[in-house]
């Protein structure tokens, strides 16, 4: 039988976590769900995803991060440097059906 150790959060804080997380850049939604998923202790990882609807890895993304804060190859930006979609140029684009 698993134990859990994790502490549970009310309704209300629930829903302002939820909030908050929601107005947050991509990246600091990451290192905002690791920060509160490191502070939870043994589970809360799995429960922070849970309650933010967000995937596991993304919260192990945040915790690397913020290991590597001061080397941040992002910093200023929402994503690194050739992170994201890649622009359409005129030449690859498919000529239209009529």
């Amino acid at each position: 039988m698993a134990i859990d150790f994790i502490r549970r959060l009310d309704q209300e804080t629930k829903q302002k976590l939820r909030g908050f997380y929601a107005t947050l850049s991509e990246k600091d939604q990451r290192r905002f769900a690791a920060i509160e998923a490191t502070q939870l202790g043994h589970g809360g990882i799995k429960y922070v995803a849970q309650l933010l609807r967000c995937s596991t890895r993304t919260i192990e993304r945040g915790i690397a991060e913020l290991d590597d804060l001061p080397n941040d190859p992002a910093e200023g930006r929402v994503r690194r440097p050739g992170a994201g979609r890649k622009k359409r140029s005129l030449q690859t684009r498919q000529p239209s059906r009529i």
